[in-house]
């Protein structure tokens, strides 16, 4: 029954109408919502000349980071590489960076000047459906773009120590995290409407990234860099990732970084709808 339907109906029939209204609601939401997933992916595919900085930095740094500390951590003689070469602990590094390389925020910026992100909120669609529809294409995009950049690091001779269904979470962090950071760069977009202001947003993460155990594990660091890497939730993602690739799942630190990811999921999640109900 159409959602009109349910004001006119008999007294006895209205709980039934009010069902109806509810799973319309719902399929208009899920239909909007692939509709808007669709679309970005569209545009990603147009233009896939974006991917290019996305596959090339992270596998130039992870190149240039083994080639510089490969010999100071042999793997025979490294503990914490867990008999891997030193490639294997970089990787997750690769993957956090081309996770900050995300484009849903600047097609984002692109509606916006264009106008039609104005009739998208002018239509009956759910605000939440706007937000997921971007971020669900980025997520897919993730997963395609971390196997290749783990396939393309097997030449170093890295191997995932957790097996098949490491390999599998591993994926699902890197670009649940890509999905994160590009909620972070749409809020940005929201905010400031601005291409520039948007693309200078994405900076914040190098200082993130650097804060980590980037090079060696936590318990390594000076004191100083070790509260530091403590504080900074990326560390976290990290680590799980790196535990993926070293370990035979490590359900702690594995668990601590999918709990990073979907607190800061949830929460950019909910500021990107707030902040669109209250564009003006």
């Amino acid at each position: 029954m159409p959602p009109d339907a349910a004001a006119n109906a008999p007294p006895g029939r209205c709980r039934r109408c009010r069902d109806d209204h509810i799973n319309f609601v719902r399929g208009s939401a899920v239909t909007a919502l692939l509709v808007l997933s669709r679309r970005a992916l569209r545009e990603a595919l147009r233009t896939p000349e974006s991917l290019l900085p996305t596959l090339f930095i992270p596998l130039f740094f992870l190149v240039v980071n083994v080639g510089q500390a490969g010999r100071i951590f042999p793997a025979e003689a490294t503990a914490f590489l867990q008999g891997q070469s030193y490639a294997a602990f970089q990787v997750p590094s690769a993957l956090l960076l081309a996770a900050s390389f995300g484009s849903a925020a600047q097609y984002l910026v692109e509606d916006i000047e264009g106008g039609y992100f104005d009739k998208l909120r002018a239509a009956p669609i759910s605000r939440m459906s706007i937000v997921l529809g971007r971020l669900s294409a980025e997520g897919a995009k993730g997963v395609v773009i971390s196997g290749v950049i783990v396939i393309a690091s097997l030449p170093f001779g890295i191997k995932v120590a957790s097996g098949p269904l490491g390999f599998v979470l591993l994926l699902i962090l890197a670009s649940s995290w890509s999905v994160v950071f590009s909620g972070f760069m749409s809020l940005i977009a929201l905010k400031s409407r601005s291409a520039a202001a948007t693309q200078s947003g994405s900076l914040i993460f190098f200082p993130l990234l650097f804060l980590t155990p980037n090079f060696v594990p936590r318990d390594l660091l000076t004191r100083p860099m070790e509260i530091a890497a403590t504080f900074n939730p990326v560390t976290y993602v990290m680590e799980a990732m790196r535990s993926l690739i070293l370990d035979d799942l490590a359900w702690a630190k594995i668990g601590r970084g999918f709990v990073v990811v979907a607190l800061f999921g949830l929460v950019m999640l909910a500021l990107n709808v707030r902040t669109i109900r209250a564009y003006d």
